[in-house]
């Protein structure tokens, strides 16, 4: 059955009434609740009150299933069989009923740094007593932390705690404990590695990294889920040494950005490198697309600026798919070339490829390269003919000439270390055109000029004197 078509032809549970008579029931922990059966079309989607109702609780699919803890705690469950629902209520803490139990729910601090790590988790009152105070302590780090809570939780009340920061040089993992009066000290405890990123550590350019190293994440590479769901893994495949792929077929929470970020790479010495990778993707129709954004950044904390953005057919390698999409041969995939002349000379540069949710299908990335060589296709991609910026050197004026093809461009002037100076944008631009920029606020020196459309880019030097 078509995944985002499925329908709840049952009923709906009311958890607000449990008249007598009623026959659905749940266990827990010895405990029952009996609750209500009422009929009503929830996924009917000829039902405008259901679709609305669909609305005001963000349901994205059917069955939305939840699973509600003793503690009060909320969690998404998804589709997913009785075995693995049964499983799901299983990992539920039993309810409140020592006087003093402070639990340790997550871990919310900063997971990955260049530098100083903010520590913090989420403290739950899990005893049938108000919670007053509470010793945290962190160890596993080259600092030990220490810290003292006070505060007023009511049972089940949770709070955030900031446990301090920590600077490190190397990877570590933390343990985080409770280590105050606990009448239970299975909920006490929880570990969290902190991945240092050195931006010292570079890779060579013309380096290929093709996945087939199954150690994943590498050594300064990094994986952001920022939602603790689905997001970019290491996946073994039969015709290929390893790839890096996003199962966004079985990704419901739309709108989510997920992010894996390379080493940095080395552009000492490099006039006019490129990023080069390969991809695969397949739309699940016309509604449910994904969209694969590139950006890159000279600090491992960023800001990053976006280069490549495609999404819907433009992303997509073939034909539509409602199945889950797994390539199968190297056809399924396509070459990709983004020009990085703006960051020539760069003695660091990172490279983060991102995951714009929308339900569709799965993406797939390999063979991630920084070559020394420009782009051979950048100009036919971005739909470009006559690319000339004259007069070069310039000295009152930059004038920039191409031939567009009913596209939006972006034309910017930057400098060598990719800071935007100029920028001007044409809509729906057909024919040949000229942007010109003053030079007044540039001072004498090498700058790019940077055409931007349809996800590619193409670049020029210009000297200004």
């Amino acid at each position: 059955m078509d995944k985002r078509r499925m329908q709840l032809i049952g009923n709906w549970v009311n958890p607000l009434g449990s008249p007598a008579g009623s026959d659905l029931t749940w266990g827990q922990n010895n405990t029952q609740t009996t609750v209500a059966q009422v009929q009503f079309p929830m996924a009917n989607p000829a039902s405008a009150t259901a679709n609305q109702i669909n609305n005001d609780y963000n349901i994205g699919y059917f069955p939305t299933i939840y699973k509600i803890c003793p503690n009060r705690v909320i969690e998404e469950v998804g589709q997913a069989d009785a075995a693995a629902l049964y499983a799901a209520v299983g990992d539920c803490p039993a309810p409140a009923s020592l006087p003093t139990d402070p639990a340790l729910l997550a871990y919310t601090g900063t997971t990955t740094s260049c530098a100083d790590f903010s520590l913090s988790v989420t403290l739950q009152n899990n005893g049938t007593q108000p919670l007053t105070a509470a010793t945290i302590s962190v160890t596993g780090i080259p600092n030990p932390i220490t810290y003292n809570w006070t505060g007023n939780l009511a049972t089940y009340g949770v709070a955030q705690v900031n446990l301090g920061n920590v600077s490190l040089a190397s990877s570590a993992t933390a343990t985080i404990t409770i280590t105050s009066n606990d009448g239970n000290a299975a909920n006490s405890t929880i570990t969290q590695l902190l991945q240092y990123i050195s931006s010292t550590t570079t890779t060579p350019i013309n380096t290929m990294q093709d996945f087939s190293n199954s150690a994943f994440p590498y050594a300064n590479w990094q994986v952001l889920n920022p939602d603790d769901d689905i997001t970019w893994e290491y996946l073994a495949a039969a015709t290929f040494s390893g790839l890096m792929g996003i199962n966004t077929y079985s990704y419901s929470a739309t709108g989510e950005l997920d992010h894996f970020i390379t080493q940095a790479y080395n552009l000492a010495g490099q006039n006019n490198p490129s990023l080069n990778f390969k991809v695969a993707n397949r739309r699940y129709d016309g509604t449910y697309f994904d969209k694969l954004d590139v950006s890159v950044s000279t600090s491992c904390s960023g800001p990053y600026t976006n280069i490549y953005s495609k999404q819907s057919t433009e992303l997509a390698t073939g034909a539509d798919q409602t199945s889950s999409f797994t390539p199968a041969a190297a056809s399924d995939f396509r070459q990709e070339c983004v020009s990085l002349a703006a960051y020539a000379n760069a003695p660091a540069l990172f490279v983060r490829f991102t995951n714009d949710n929308n339900y569709g299908n799965n993406i797939y990335i390999d063979d991630v390269v920084v070559s020394s060589s420009a782009c051979t296709n950048g100009l036919d991609e971005l739909g470009l003919t006559d690319f000339v910026v004259y007069p070069n050197p310039a000295s009152d004026v930059i004038n920039v000439n191409f031939n567009a093809k009913e596209a939006d461009y972006s034309i910017q002037i930057l400098d060598l270390q990719g800071r935007v100076l100029n920028a001007s944008t044409l809509s729906n631009a057909n024919g040949f055109q000229t942007v010109t920029f003053a030079t007044a606020n540039l001072a004498k020196g090498n700058y790019i000029v940077r055409i931007a459309a349809n996800g590619f880019t193409s670049t020029k030097s210009v000297v200004v004197r």
